[in-house]
C-alpha cells in the first residue's frame, strides 16, 4: 500500500506540500465519534481528543467504494481543521462493498434487514479510509481493504440481529466484533479493518509526522488479540 495525495476535482494536490511542523506536544484530535475507533486507539496509547465531524457522505461523488472511503475520511479531517490550527488530525471512513454496490449505515430497521439478506452467503469488502493531516499542512491517506464471507443467514436470524438493534450504527448494517461474528465464515486480510479502524496502517501513516516507536509493542499485542471466527480464518498478524 502506498500513501496517495487526494486530487480536487480539478486535479491539483488538494494537500499542500508543506514539510511537517508536528512536535512531541502536538495535540492529535480523533475527527470521529465511533467509540470502536476510539477504544483501537487507546488500547495501543495514544493520546488524543475527540472531535466528530459533521460530513454528508452522500453529497460526495465517487467513482468506487475506495474513493468514497478516503473522500469521506478527508472530508472528515477537513471539517474539523478550523477548530484545530496547530493539530494533527486522524479521521476514517468504513464502507462495506458487494458488486461494485456500497453498504453505508442502515437508515431504518428495515433498510438494515435489506443489507443482511443481501450480504446472507456472499463474500464482500470491507474498506476503511485513513487520513493523517496536520492542519494546514501535508496529509498522507489510504485505503485498506478486508474480505469477509458470510454464510447463508436465515430470516429469523436477520430479524433478531436487527432487533437487538447493533446493526443500525454499522457499515454494512453488521458488527464483526458483536453479534455478527456468527455470521462469518471466512476473512481475509486486517479484522481491526472491519472492527472501524486498520490500526496498523494508522500508525504507519501517523509516522510521517511522529515517533511512532513508543506504539509499536501495544500495536504487537494488539494483533495477538483477534478472535478465530471460522476454520479458515486468516490472522492478519500472519497474513
Amino acid at each position: 500500500m502506498t500513501s496517495t495525495p487526494l486530487l480536487d476535482s480539478d486535479g491539483q494536490d488538494a494537500c499542500k506540500a508543506a514539510k511537517s511542523c508536528a512536535t512531541p506536544n502536538t495535540p492529535i484530535v480523533l475527527a470521529s465519534a465511533s467509540p470502536r475507533r476510539r477504544e483501537l486507539l487507546e488500547k495501543i496509547g495514544l493520546q488524543f481528543v475527540v472531535a466528530p465531524a459533521d460530513v454528508n457522505e452522500e453529497a460526495l461523488p465517487y467513482r468506487t467504494p475506495r474513493e468514497l472511503a478516503i473522500k469521506a475520511a478527508f472530508a472528515k479531517a477537513c471539517a474539523i481543521e478550523p477548530r484545530f490550527p496547530r493539530a494533527i488530525l486522524l479521521a476514517a471512513d468504513t464502507v462495506v462493498a458487494l458488486d461494485g454496490k456500497v453498504y453505508g449505515k442502515p437508515v431504518t430497521p428495515d433498510d438494515a434487514a435489506r443489507m443482511l439478506r443481501e450480504l446472507s452467503g456472499r463474500r464482500h469488502s470491507v474498506i476503511t479510509g485513513v487520513v493523517v493531516k496536520e492542519s494546514g499542512k501535508m496529509a498522507v491517506l489510504d485505503a485498506v481493504e478486508t474480505w469477509v464471507s458470510f454464510r447463508e443467514l436465515t430470516e429469523t436470524e436477520i430479524e433478531n440481529y436487527v432487533a437487538s438493534g447493533e446493526p443500525m450504527d454499522k457499515a454494512g448494517a453488521y458488527a464483526i466484533q458483536g453479534g455478527a461474528s456468527a455470521f462469518v465464515t471466512h476473512i481475509e486480510g486486517d479484522y481491526w479493518n472491519v472492527v472501524g479502524l486498520p490500526v496498523a496502517r494508522l500508525v504507519e501513516l501517523l509516522g510521517s509526522f511522529l515517533d511512532v516507536r513508543p506504539f509499536q509493542q501495544k500495536l504487537r499485542e494488539l494483533r495477538t488479540q483477534v478472535p478465530v471466527l471460522g476454520p479458515q480464518f486468516q490472522n492478519p498478524a500472519e497474513g
